[in-house]
């Protein structure tokens, strides 16, 4: 059975440093038929969602205004891992400094590739249960976030009037 070609790395240049991702541009050669070609990969640290369950059945969700949509977006709590910081200490971490949440028990449910066309990281996704409200949020600098609490049950309404149409969260 025929595979895929493969590109092979000839060499890469930085082309641009964004401040929480670089643009990386590689130039490549065609294992099948040795032609060239540049590509351009987005280099960031991996991710973290957490979907942060109460005792009540509540989910803990978050509105913040994304630049990229130009709309306030309906999410679950996520972020940047930190160098040297394990996905689950991430998760806590960020669940906190958001909304303000602590779980009893946080369970990690798998990972994903964010966009691998571009991009070269991970997304790891953990279900928060028995959160509770213990602390005030500790928003990173350019971060406003509200948090709200929305019945389980109305999670699917929201999918599917669009009000969460995030794809990492959705995934």
């Amino acid at each position: 059975m025929k595979k895929p070609e493969e590109w092979k790395r000839i060499r890469s240049k930085e082309t641009a440093d964004c401040r929480i991702f670089r643009i990386r541009e590689d130039f490549c050669v065609s294992s099948e038929n040795s032609k060239e070609a540049s590509f351009f990969t987005i280099e960031c640290a991996d991710w973290v969602n957490i979907i942060p369950i109460t005792k009540q059945g509540e989910v803990v969700l978050i509105e913040q205004y994304r630049h990229g949509s130009k709309e306030i977006t309906l999410e679950i709590p996520g972020g940047m891992i930190d160098e040297d910081e394990e996905p689950i200490e991430c998760a806590k971490r960020e669940l906190l400094e958001e909304t303000g949440f602590q779980a009893d028990k946080i369970i990690f449910l798998g990972r994903s590739r964010p966009n691998p066309a571009i991009q070269q990281n991970w997304i790891y996704h953990f279900v928060a249960e028995g959160c509770k409200h213990t602390g005030e949020t500790k928003f990173d600098e350019h971060e406003s976030i509200v948090s709200k609490l929305v019945s389980l049950s109305k999670i699917p309404k929201l999918i599917e009037t669009e009000k969460i149409n995030h794809s990492l969260v959705l995934a």
